[in-house]
């Protein structure tokens, strides 16, 4: 399990992608590259890093359901996703 300031830090840099989304569009747009490279470092998209929202793991992250593996596997078997069920033949 991910370390809470691990999680909080993630959460964080998408606030700031999400605030400076159209400054950077936009100064993109102009080609001004010095205004541009004086935003914070973390507000650009390219920093963020998918984590499961229950534990925090930055691997084997499902997009669908926005948690990893281990978690999806756990839940799954225990029946808490809905349409889930384990393949048996």
């Amino acid at each position: 399990m991910a370390k809470n300031g691990v999680k909080v830090r993630e959460i964080k840099r998408d606030k700031l992608v999400k605030k400076y989304a159209d400054k950077r569009a936009e100064l993109k747009a102009k080609g001004d590259w010095e205004a541009l490279d004086k935003l914070p470092r973390n507000s650009s998209s390219v920093r963020l890093h998918n984590r499961c929202n229950l534990s925090g793991r930055p691997r084997g992250y499902m997009r669908k359901f926005g948690i990893s593996r281990l978690e999806f596997r756990k839940l799954a078997s225990e029946g808490k996703i809905p349409g889930i069920t384990k393949a048996s033949w």
